[in-house]
Order: C-alpha cells, then sequence, then structure tokens
C-alpha cells in the first residue's frame, strides 16, 4: 500500500512540474522513425530490404520522398545520401510521436527550449523539430494510429517492432535535465561493464516502452567505425536465437547472440556505413546487472 501511494505522489507531483508553465505537456507515444545516413543508397537498400527484410515504401513511408523501409504500420527506417567524406553522425534524426505538436511547441516555448516554426510533410502529417542539449535532432510528429499492433513489414522480416535508438553523450546530466525534467521521459535501465559504472543510460518515454539510451564511453578520438557503432537503433524479436537462424538461412553473417549486462539477448548487424542495427528481445531472460528496470517492457 506504501509503494501505491508512493507512485501515485510521483505521478501528481509529475504532474504538476510538467504543467507549472500554464501548458501541460502533450503525450510522447514512442519512437516513429529514425533516419540513417548512406554512402551508397543501393548498398543501404539491399541492407535494410534483404538483411532485415523490412518492406520498401511500406505503410508508414506513406508521402516520404526520401528511400523508406516500414517496420510496422507507424514506424519506419529513412534513408538519405552523404558523401563518403562525411565524418558526422549517420544516425542523424530521430522521430518521436506525440499526441499534439500544437501544444508542445507550447510547452517547449514556456520551457524556454527554441524549436523549428510547426511545418508540414509531404504525408500532411505536422511535426516540429528541436536540438537536445548535444545537437541530436529529435523531430516531434504528429501521425494518428499510433502503435506496434501492425502487420510485419513483409514475410521474412526479421522484426515488427523498433524498441530504442541510441547516441553518443558527454554530458549525461545535461541530457537528462532535457528528456526527464523537461520532456517527462524517466530512468528505464542504467548499467555498465562494472558493477559501479554507468556506461548505458537509458531513458523511455512517458507514455510508452521505447526508449532512448545515452552512450557514455566514447573516446574524443573515435573514428567513424567507432560512432557507427554506438549511434545505434534497435529492433525487438521474442526469439533471438530463432532470428539468429533466420539470419543464417540467408547467408548472413554476424557474431553470436550475447546476453547483454541489461539481462536481455542480442545480435548485431551493421549496415554497410557501420550503422549498428541491434537485434534484442522484449524481456530480460538473464542476470541484470547494476540497476533494476523502472519501466514497462515492450511486447511482441
Amino acid at each position: 500500500m506504501r509503494k501505491i501511494i508512493l507512485l501515485i505522489a510521483i505521478g501528481l507531483a509529475t504532474t504538476a512540474v510538467h504543467a507549472a508553465d500554464g501548458v501541460a505537456r502533450p503525450k510522447i507515444y514512442g519512437i516513429a522513425y529514425v533516419k540513417v545516413k548512406a554512402t551508397d543508397i543501393e548498398k543501404a537498400k539491399e541492407f535494410y530490404g534483404g538483411v532485415l527484410g523490412l518492406r520498401a515504401e511500406g505503410e508508414s513511408c506513406a508521402g516520404v520522398t526520401v528511400p523508406c523501409f516500414s517496420i510496422n504500420g507507424s514506424q519506419r527506417v529513412e534513408i538519405v545520401k552523404t558523401d563518403a567524406g562525411d565524418k558526422g553522425p549517420f544516425l542523424p534524426e530521430i522521430g518521436l510521436v506525440t499526441s499534439s505538436v500544437e501544444q508542445m511547441l507550447s510547452y517547449l516555448t514556456a520551457k524556454g527550449v527554441p524549436t523549428s516554426k510547426i511545418r508540414r510533410g509531404a504525408n500532411g502529417s505536422k511535426y516540429l523539430e528541436v536540438l537536445d542539449p548535444e545537437h541530436h535532432k529529435i523531430v516531434f510528429v504528429e501521425e494518428g494510429g499510433y502503435g506496434h499492433s501492425g502487420p510485419i513489414a513483409k514475410s521474412g522480416a526479421i522484426s515488427n517492432q523498433m524498441i530504442h535508438a541510441g547516441f553518443v553523450v558527454k554530458d549525461g546530466k545535461a541530457e537528462s535535465r532535457f528528456y526527464e525534467d523537461i520532456l517527462g521521459f524517466h530512468v528505464y535501465w542504467h548499467g555498465g561493464f562494472k558493477e559501479d559504472e554507468t556506461n548505458w543510460y537509458m531513458v523511455q518515454v512517458p507514455d510508452g516502452n521505447n526508449w532512448l539510451e545515452y552512450m557514455l564511453m566514447i573516446p574524443s578520438d573515435a573514428d567513424h567505425k567507432e560512432l557507427g557503432v554506438q549511434y545505434h537503433f534497435s529492433l525487438g524479436v521474442a526469439d533471438i536465437h530463432a532470428t539468429a537462424k533466420e539470419l543464417e538461412a540467408k547467408g548472413v553473417k554476424f557474431a553470436p547472440p550475447i546476453l547483454g549486462r541489461d539481462g536481455k539477448w542480442q545480435l548485431t548487424l551493421y549496415d554497410p556505413d557501420w550503422t549498428r542495427a541491434e537485434v534484442m528481445e522484449f524481456t530480460p531472460a538473464g542476470k541484470i546487472c547494476c540497476a533494476d528496470y523502472t519501466g514497462p517492457h515492450p511486447k511482441p
């Protein structure tokens, strides 16, 4: 009973904080898309359509003007062309679904957060751009019917859910002030290679089960390949070993699945430009290091 009362009190306090300026924060449901750079579009198409088995120009890609692959009816991967000499992150943009772009604009303005103007995409959906404290582009989109109940993108797709995306962070406290204090995300899990370290810090959206992951152990001289390993997105599966067999049947080369420090089975794939497409089980199956989970796990 005490635990229930404490949770209610925390919820009421959080609601009060987010409405303190007279504007309530709109809901943030989860990840709508990630944008990935590619130096060779055709090779990228072979990876996302062939290795991952995603459906090119599927339902969630309606109106998208760049090459696009549907994960389900409301999530997608967008591919944009870049030059071979590009030294920046190859995961330049993450889209999050909100219940109201207009309300998000009012809310962020009240909090003193600079934003773009509200714009409309080619599919008619409204969106709003913002940079987090370390200049990761976050795009809030207002798209109807968001959820993970949509069909698998096509027969042979290894997953029909994107469950998180991750990026390199130098100042975790500044990021947490933005995502947690302002946007209402909460810590989902954190841990490291050692019990007393935090190399990975996960914050979950306030109104769903997707999360963002801070990668906190990147050296200042990291090269493109190292950054590609860290800037990543993750696809959820129910059985990593069954997925591994599917990939082996396709002739895909990859390292064997491992049990992560977060207790979840996972395996790693890389697109032709070394952007990591992580494949992860929805729920932990082994020992969990460092901290307990504090939010709901995605479901198949």
